[in-house]
């Protein structure tokens, strides 16, 4: 209750701001994240498109809108947005691991692997992106890089258990089947449960 009377002072804050000055996107774009924080997806939709057309170089504008996008299952508009986000802003690395997402769930990897690298390059704390580039080496076949990339998940965010599992999959292709079931029970103990035939296959080499 504290927190949603908090998000209504924040909106009202910026509202009065933006009556005070009706041409700064800063505040149009502060507005939406308020309106993201009350799922209001529409209303925070119309104020970004404001906040650009104020300041249309607002990168942070445009991969809000890209999430909007992918909220609704438009791929085509979140990939979008976000190459706005990076033409705005070259070294942004929120964009260029959007980017990535987006190619991967389309399942073109040798697409998202450049625009995943681009992203931790910039952020080298981006525990999304180093997740997504693991799984996208997984798909590609790189299983070393894909344990590699999964280890430094788990340096940055120890209790990830996705990668975890995803790092008992990458070892039982390697058969490494030790480190399989070490990892497995590894994320199984931090909630994740694996598919049952994943299960079964890494249970038999107990």
């Amino acid at each position: 209750m504290e927190l949603a009377k908090n998000v209504e002072a924040y909106i009202a804050q910026q509202q009065q701001a933006i009556a005070q000055n009706p041409d700064c996107g800063t505040s149009y774009y502060n507005l939406a994240i308020g309106l993201l924080g009350q799922r209001k997806f529409g209303e925070a939709e119309e104020a970004l498109h404001k906040a650009i057309e104020c300041s249309p170089t607002l990168a942070e504008a445009y991969v809000q809108l890209g999430g909007i996008c992918l909220q609704r299952g438009d791929l085509d508009g979140c990939l979008d947005f976000n190459t706005r986000a990076i033409n705005c802003r070259a070294q942004f690395s929120e964009g260029w691991g959007n980017i990535g997402f987006v190619h991967l769930q389309r399942g073109d990897a040798d697409k998202a692997i450049p625009a995943l690298e681009k992203a931790i390059r910039f952020n080298p704390n981006f525990v999304q992106a180093h997740a997504t580039l693991a799984n996208a080496y997984f798909m590609t076949g790189l299983f070393d890089l894909a344990i590699e990339t999964n280890m430094k998940v788990l340096e940055l965010q120890p209790d990830f258990a996705v990668a975890h599992h995803n790092l008992s999959l990458a070892y039982l292709e390697k058969g490494d089947y030790g480190a399989a079931v070490k990892h497995s029970d590894q994320a199984r103990e931090l909630g994740y449960e694996a598919p049952p035939d994943i299960r079964k296959e890494i249970d038999a080499h107990r």
